[in-house]
């Protein structure tokens, strides 16, 4: 069913400049298989675009008989006949409205779904990366706003070019037959409204590309502003006054171009409109000097007038289509961008799933660096302002941008670990240990590939991670990190999270073992109460707690622990520390820690200092070694005062 939209595609093609590259070969292939699910609605929706167009060209002819055969030769029976023809053929043409009109939303809801969840899909198995680069809100724009506008290319725009192409030929036909120097005189307008259509959709199509830019630019500021932590910083630091100005400059942009968009539009319909009433009246009045002379029946002028109408309307929506098409294109190239984002971490061919782990863990000769920015991320998705604000506001887009838009990575790659060796046998607790900036996290990142080594190998019980299914390596790992994020849902569905099948006993068991049991029984709706966004409505070390608990409904072969007990008071930390140890037991663990009683009860120690392990053993080798880790412990030692007494003696 390629023709519909390869004719479609052919008549309204054009090159000019950038446009070229945004219509090319290319896209068009892509939009086309999308469109191939639904061959045989489509096939059925340019039927009922046919019958109807059909059915709506037999009034005039209709009419016409009305005038020059029934009215004229007085015959009443010929007249009801002629109408209950009109009437089947008006209720003909509404019943087939109705069937295109189901049809065309089949078609295009049915592509939105596609669309999205193609997006939704591709967006969440995309690598951490791609997270840091990117803004929130333009991606969800992407998903609703840039989805919609493609959308419109398979629905309005498809009927309209179908059924106005049937109309203008039909027409066409019906009137050279009727009186061909009229139908000449129509035709002579022509010209009129294709020319101005190759400017106006250029100009269009700029102005919705730039008009969707800055919808995602203001989509991004409410995204975050309007979520917790966003709005404490606000209310903390922020100036609400200066937020608004903010938002209202970016809302006043999207506001200007809107009624640039209508205007540009509207003027150009208008136009062809006026062009049109004109061609009509002129057909009347030279049809009725023709009537007048005699060489022109009444019925046909009426006929002729009515067909005229049919002309230049389909015209001026052939003339729109061209518009619609190319600003549907616009939404086709913005989602195709974020379709086209690479992803470098992907399951090999010959992988296959780890069964039953040991969970023994090497690091084999690891060097690692992040990426660019521009190696994986589209720049619209990252850095809107370049693109979209006016040149007076470049003394703020030079600013420089917080590093949740831009890392040191993301300009010069620099290498954040170095031939990193390291083995962690089953069971073995091993901590990290090293100042800020070391490369802790990044090294037990790796492990479930949250990124992939840049060389050297992650080895589990033998095999290189990277020969395992992503699902079953991640299934075997469980991940505990300074701030555990918590859906905006209920305590028992954030549970259920990691393992839906979990019952109410289990997760009653993984709960007392974290103890968090007593504190989620506390709250007004116990398992069923609303945790908030990113779990706001719990302290610190109970958020650490339900993340635990989760862990161990998961039971996984390895834990991770990114800084699990940091940031937490005595009380809190104690039974924080009680609920890890019932987590860790048994179990291959990875501890990033600051906290003096996780570092002391390691099997292993591992201090990291510029990427590079330097130093190796346990608590008391360490501290006897006098090194880097004897600098450490003694910064630590000073900052928790209390604790000291106790954590000497171990």
């Amino acid at each position: 069913m390629n023709n519909p939209m390869n004719l479609l595609y052919t008549m309204y093609s054009y090159r000019a400049g950038q446009t070229d590259k945004v219509l090319a070969a290319g896209t068009r292939r892509r939009v086309l298989r999308f469109a191939r699910s639904y061959r045989a609605m489509i096939v059925a929706f340019i039927f009922t675009v046919v019958g109807s167009t059909f059915l709506g060209m037999l009034p005039p002819l209709v009419i016409r008989q009305m005038f020059d055969v029934a009215i004229a030769e007085n015959n009443g029976r010929y007249l009801n006949t002629l109408f209950a023809v009109l009437a089947v053929a008006a209720l003909g043409e509404a019943l087939m409205s109705l069937l295109e009109r189901r049809l065309s939303s089949g078609i295009g809801e049915g592509l939105i779904f596609d669309l999205r969840l193609k997006l939704f899909d591709h967006v969440q198995r995309l690598p951490l990366a791609f997270f840091t680069n990117t803004q929130t809100g333009t991606l969800v724009s992407r998903l609703n706003n840039d989805v919609i506008g493609a959308q419109r290319a398979f629905t309005g725009t498809l009927g309209t070019v179908v059924g106005n192409i049937i109309t203008l030929a039909g027409t066409l036909i019906a009137m050279f037959v009727l009186e061909w120097r009229l139908t000449l005189l129509a035709v002579a307008i022509l010209p009129v409204f294709m020319l101005p259509a190759r400017r106006v959709g250029r100009g269009l199509q700029a102005i919705t590309r730039e008009g969707m830019q800055l919808n995602a630019s203001m989509n991004n500021t409410m995204t975050e502003r309007f979520n917790v932590a966003g709005a404490l910083l606000v209310k903390l630091f922020g100036n609400h006054r200066r937020e608004a100005a903010d938002f209202s400059d970016r809302a006043g942009r999207v506001r200007d171009i809107g009624i640039r968009r209508a205007m540009y539009g509207q003027v150009f319909l208008v136009a062809l409109t006026l062009v049109g009433a004109i061609g009509t009246a002129i057909v009347y009045w030279l049809g009725g000097h023709l009537a007048i002379d005699g060489s022109l029946t009444a019925g046909t002028l009426v006929a002729l007038g009515l067909y005229t109408v049919r002309i230049y309307v389909p015209l001026t929506g052939l003339s729109n289509a061209r518009v619609d098409i190319m600003t549907a294109f616009v939404s086709f190239e913005r989602v195709f961008e974020v379709l086209d984002t690479p992803n470098p971490i992907t399951d090999t061919p010959n992988a296959r799933p780890l069964a039953v782990p040991d969970g023994r863990v090497e690091f084999r000769n690891v060097n690692f660096h992040y990426p660019p920015t521009s190696e994986g991320t589209p720049t619209s998705l990252h850095d809107i302002r370049t693109d979209t604000e006016p040149s007076q506001h470049s003394q703020v887009d030079t600013e420089p941008l917080n590093d949740s838009r831009v890392d040191a990575a993301s300009v010069i790659p620099t290498e954040v670990l170095h031939d990193i060796d390291l083995v962690v046998e089953p069971g073995q607790m091993v901590a990290v240990v090293g100042p800020s900036g070391s490369g802790k996290t990044t090294l037990v990142s790796l492990v479930p590939r949250l990124y992939d080594t840049t060389s050297g190998s992650v080895l589990i019980d033998g095999t290189d991670v990277r020969m395992f299914t992503q699902s079953s390596l991640r299934s075997a790992i469980g991940m505990v990190t300074q701030d555990p994020h918590l859906f905006h849902d209920t305590v028992a569905a954030n549970l259920r999270y990691v393992r839906r099948s979990a019952s109410d006993a289990e997760l009653e068991t993984a709960c007392r073992i974290a103890r968090i049991h007593d504190v989620i029984t506390s709250l007004p709706d116990g398992y069923q109460t609303l945790v908030g966004e990113r779990g706001y409505r719990l302290s610190g070390g109970e958020k650490q707690r339900l993340a635990i608990a989760r862990v161990l409904l998961k039971d996984p072969v390895i834990v991770i622990l990114d800084e699990a007990t940091s940031h937490l008071d005595t009380e809190n930390e104690i039974q924080v520390q009680e609920a890890l140890a019932e987590a860790l037991r048994g179990r291959t663990s990875l501890v990033i820690a600051h906290r003096l009683s996780t570092i002391t009860d390691a099997d292993l120690i591992v201090v990291l200092d510029e990427g590079r392990i330097v130093e190796r053993g346990t608590h008391k080798q360490l501290r006897h070694a006098e090194g880097l880790y004897a600098e450490l412990y003694e910064t630590l030692t000073r900052a928790e005062p209390m604790r000291t007494t106790q954590l000497t003696a171990a």
